[in-house]
């Protein structure tokens, strides 16, 4: 059992056992010695941990995770014993390199901008040092990408300025440039640092310096960086938050809506029951919904992170586990439910018929025959019932559940014979055609006669464990020719589910007014609509005068006997009646319309006697 020290490194909190600590702590005390007398000593150590801290992180898979004396050797191996860089450094430069190669030496280069050699945001040198090739090229292509897409490849110079970080500290400078992070390139780096600032001091201008203190001591593009800066971090920062109330909100719905749809069973939501009704998999409701809550919650967990991290800067990472248990389990969720969807698919694959065909007696043929539908609402009216765009549970007489749809369609035809028959063409979905067929002849429909009445349902039943597999039912009225027959006109007439033809190319809703003929042709004779009378093209007499056309646009009656003429048209406009129609007054006429009742009548004598009444 070893002892536990919580130490802080680097301002980072770590915990290590004794004998990691008490090595980790000889390790640094006698770093701190090897450069007790070097410029810029503080910022070599405080490099130094920052690095040893960074190795640590990385080497531990949770916070809560113990350093162990194994894990300070391995990190004691990369950054290199202090004994090996105490003496100068000149008095090796003639000695030959017996270290690595430079293959071995180089290291995976990071990304950053390099501020020291900026022009602008040192976004151009970073990447030069990141392809390894001078930053004028770089700059250059810049240039030439910017002129040829007219301006546009500022926005993305401005977008890598503000997603690529700068190179500040040490390490991250070596990260730069590819080179090992270890004492020996960190003490290099640093003194490189001071040798500069040095130099810059001995060749500075100070009265140059005091004007641009004076002047503000920014230059232009400084200036203008950090403008622009600016921002594109408020525009950063409005997008995190527009992903956070996405995800955030869509997480709540879901978990809603799986919570509402998981408990349906238990409080008996009669929407949500209805799922039974089209699930041919039987899995359970709760599971599917929480499947779906997955399969659309995690993409949208990601971007409330995505948001969180575009607004909180040194936000923690939920690590590499969580990640891919995340997705493991959204990539689950969608198996599934694509299992799911292929079975509801597989289960609607197959589609049969059922059909029966019986005979219609009726009181008496020769008499008019009546078709009247039924409505669901008849025949359950006092029965309780669960409504839903067009099916409808409900109790039948004995109890049962039943599921009723509205499915129904009708068909009228001529029998080949003189006796009336009915055709009842069952239909059903199904994973097989025998499954269809056995679906198809559990679906339950009624007719009854009454007299000359003939009763039909606009509804079928089948029993709430058949499921809902597209259940139809098509029901064939063969009428013999020379039968009578008409529509019921009560409210209860489904007049879009008829279908026949007839001499007036009238739809199903237009026929229930009238009295139809089965004709030989099997096509129904209008007995009751207003005769046609077409305008005989042959008959070129007066100009095609003597004429009554019937048309979409009313009634025209045109008669001229004599040299006498009497013109009639009855339209949208009213009823207009001209007598003597030839006449240049245009009198003796008759208008009904809108504004009115106008008469006029011109009795052809000298004296001014005319007639004119306006109402």
């Amino acid at each position: 059992m070893n002892k536990t020290i919580n130490i802080n490194l680097a301002n980072m909190l770590f915990h290590m056992d004794e004998d990691a600590y008490n090595k980790m702590q000889r390790y640094l005390e006698s770093v701190k010695r090897s450069f007790a007398n070097t410029p810029g000593s503080d910022e070599i150590l405080a490099d130094i941990e920052a690095r040893i801290a960074e190795l640590f992180h990385e080497k531990l898979d949770n916070e809560r995770q113990v350093i162990t004396q194994k894990q300070v050797d391995e990190v004691i191996a990369i950054m290199g014993q202090p004994e090996d860089y105490m003496v100068d450094e000149d008095i090796f430069e003639d000695e030959p390199n017996t270290g690595r190669t430079n293959s071995e030496q180089r290291k995976s280069k990071k990304l950053y901008r390099d501020t020291e050699q900026k022009y602008v945001a040192g976004v151009s040198s970073g990447l030069a040092h990141y392809f390894n090739i001078d930053p004028l090229w770089v700059r250059l292509i810049w240039v030439l990408l910017t002129i040829g897409s007219s301006g546009g490849f500022i926005l993305i110079y401005g977008l890598l300025w503000l997603l690529i970080p700068e190179a500040v500290t040490t390490s991250q400078k070596l990260d730069m440039r590819g080179e090992d992070i270890n004492i020996s390139n960190i003490e290099r780096k640093v003194k490189e640092g001071f040798d500069d600032v040095a130099q810059k001091i001995k060749s500075v201008d100070y009265e140059d310096v005091g004007n641009k203190v004076k002047s503000g001591g920014k230059s232009f593009f400084d200036t203008l960086g950090d403008i622009i800066m600016f921002f594109f971090k408020v525009f950063g920062k409005f997008i995190g938050v527009l992903l956070i109330i996405i995800g955030a909100s869509t997480i709540i719905g879901l978990f809603i809506g799986m919570i509402t749809v998981g408990i349906s069973d238990m409080v008996q939501i009669p929407g949500l029951k209805m799922y039974n009704l089209v699930d041919a998999s039987n899995m359970p409701i709760w599971l599917v919904s929480i499947l779906g809550f997955f399969a659309i919650g995690i993409p949208f967990f990601f971007l409330l992170y995505l948001g969180l991290k575009i607004l909180v800067n040194n936000l923690k990472s939920i690590g590499n586990i969580a990640k891919f248990s995340l997705l493991g389990l959204w990539l689950l969720s969608i198996i599934m439910l694509i299992v799911f969807g292929i079975k509801q698919a597989a289960a609607r694959a197959y589609s049969d018929t059922a059909q029966v065909t019986e005979d219609l007696y009726f009181r008496d043929v020769k008499d008019t025959l009546e078709i009247r539908v039924v409505a669901y609402d008849t025949r359950f009216r006092n029965k309780r019932k669960v409504e839903l765009d067009g099916l409808t549970i409900t109790r039948n007489e004995a109890g049962e559940e039943v599921m009723v749809l509205d499915d129904v369609s009708f068909y009228i035809e001529r029998s080949r014979d003189s006796i009336a028959k009915i055709e009842i063409v069952k239909e059903s979905d199904g994973s097989s055609f025998e499954k269809a067929e056995e679906l198809a002849e559990k679906i339950n429909y009624e007719y009854k006669i009454e007299g000359n009445t003939l009763l039909l349902e606009d509804f079928l039943t089948t029993s709430r464990e058949n499921k809902i597999m597209n259940q139809e039912i098509r029901v064939n009225l063969f009428i013999p020719a020379g039968a009578i027959l008409k529509y019921s006109k009560d409210s209860g007439f489904s007049c879009w589910r008829f279908h026949a033809k007839n001499d007036r190319d009238l739809d199903g809703c237009e026929v229930k007014d009238e009295v139809w003929k089965m004709g030989a042709d099997g096509e129904l004779k209008c007995q009751d609509c207003p005769e046609i009378i077409e305008e005989d093209d042959n008959d070129d007499d007066n100009n095609g005068r003597n004429k009554i056309r019937i048309d979409e646009n009313g009634i025209d009656i045109d008669i001229q006997e004599d040299g006498e003429s009497i013109k009639m048209k009855i339209g949208k406009d009213g009823v207009h009646i001209n007598s003597n129609e030839d006449d240049t007054d245009g009198q003796n006429r008759i208008n009904i319309d809108e504004n009115g009742i106008d008469i006029d009548i011109d009795d052809n004598r000298s004296e001014p006697n005319d007639t004119n009444y306006k109402t």
